[in-house]
Order: C-alpha cells, then structure tokens, then sequence
C-alpha cells in the first residue's frame, strides 16, 4: 500500500514493547502519518507516562509480553486509572484465552505479531475512530 493511501491522524499514541525493532518501525511509520508516539519499553513505565499524561493519550498499543509488569497487569493497572483508556492488545505469543480475557475487560482489539503496517494502522484508525466515550477530555 502506497504510503499516501495509508490512513493519517493526529493523535497521541502510547506504544509499549520491549522490542526495539518492533517500536523503531512503529515510532518512525506513525510520525510520518501525523500522529505523536510515546514510547515505554515496560509496563512499569508505561503506567508512570499514562499518569504523568492524563487526557493526552488517545491509544495505547500494548505488547502482552515484556519485563517489568507484562501486557496482562498493565492493562488492569491502566484501566483502573482510566476506565475508558483505549487499549489495543499486540502479541506474537500469547493464549487466546487471555486475549478474549481481557477483550470482555474493555480491550479494543489484537494485533498479532509480525506486525504489518496497513493492518496494524487500520485497526489503529478503526479504535480511534469508534463512537462512545470522547477522548482527550
């Protein structure tokens, strides 16, 4: 998919992993579209940003497995803080129990890893652009 075709935004979004390569590609392919990128390389950190950022962060895409409080408990620890927080659940290794799990615990999606950049910007714009609550605010 040309690059002029793939959906734009100009959104916040908090990209958690633990795999450089993982969120060099993401950082650099949604800059170029318009939006503003955070980064937590765990979910400690992740948690300290959402915090630190309150009605700034309109997604958080979070791997599942990673050092320091994993996908599971950052997104319980995420949600507690903001029970409307749009998270969209990433992982080449988890169950599909756990997964469905936190999907009837407010997840907005998964995305399967390796990552392909149209998918993953697809689901990006499908999440943010869902009716219901209002972000940022």
């Amino acid at each position: 998919m040309p690059e002029n075709t793939l959906p734009r935004g100009n959104e916040t979004i908090l990209i958690v992993d633990d795999h450089e390569s993982i969120w060099d590609f993401l950082i650099d392919a949604l800059s170029e579209l318009g939006y503003s990128v955070l980064l937590a390389e765990n979910g400690l950190d992740a948690v300290e940003i959402y915090e630190a950022n309150p009605n700034e962060i309109d997604l958080v895409l979070l791997d599942m497995i990673m050092p320091k409080s994993g996908g599971h408990q950052t997104f319980l620890r995420l949600k507690a803080i903001d029970p409307n927080a749009k998270i969209l659940l990433s992982s080449g290794f988890v169950s599909e129990e756990e997964v469905a799990d936190l999907l009837e615990q407010g997840a907005c999606g998964f995305l399967p890893k390796p990552h392909r950049l149209p998918v993953v910007l697809a689901e990006i714009r499908k999440v943010l652009d869902a009716p219901g609550v209002a972000v940022n605010g």
